[in-house]
């Protein structure tokens, strides 16, 4: 006992060598985009986006659906956003102590439910606020068309997510060897 403390080392480091390690470290994941996620999440991005641009460029305040509309792809849009840049940046690493396959599967049931809400509000929506062959009903249209295209690329997610969550078809080394995402 008299020997422990002769044989123990110590090192210490300043604030500073930690702060540039984890800023060095914010490089993007190239092999995550190329993953089903990241490819499925750039999909729910471009056609999120064509969906809010084609109902923004209406006037849309008119018609309380297309409020509802708004509000569903606008808010899904960002929230996805936040997801890709976590998974992007390899951030979700660094927050281990969130359950992150439950959490991207419960996100990804909820938006799509959400677009499910969205789509049918959207369609019915079509006839009922615009004139056959304007553009606003040609644009309405198309939204809704998107709509279900970004639902069903939610839906996929989801039932990816729940294999993730599960660990379905995968076990824990290579599960750590694609960086959490398959």
């Amino acid at each position: 006992m008299a020997e422990f403390p002769s044989k123990v080392s110590t090192r210490t480091s300043s604030p500073a060598q930690g702060a540039g390690a984890s800023v060095s470290a914010l490089r993007p994941d190239l092999g995550f985009v190329r993953s089903s996620l990241g490819a499925l999440m750039l999909l729910q991005l471009v056609l999120g986006l064509l969906v809010w641009a084609l109902i923004a460029d209406t006037p849309y305040h008119l018609y309380p659906a297309y409020g509802w509309v708004m509000f569903v792809a606008v808010f899904l849009w960002l929230v996805t956003i936040v997801f890709f840049i976590l998974y992007l940046f390899q951030l979700h690493m660094k927050l281990y102590m969130v359950p992150w396959p439950l959490v991207l599967m419960i996100f990804n049931v909820g938006a799509t439910v959400l677009y499910i809400t969205a789509f049918i509000t959207c369609s019915a929506a079509v006839e009922l606020t615009s004139l056959k062959g304007t553009r606003p009903y040609n644009q309405r249209a198309a939204a809704s068309f998107f709509s279900c295209l970004v639902m069903i690329a939610y839906g996929v997610s989801a039932f990816f997510s729940f294999q993730a969550w599960r660990g379905v078809g995968s076990n824990a080394a290579t599960s750590q060897m694609a960086g959490g995402y398959a």
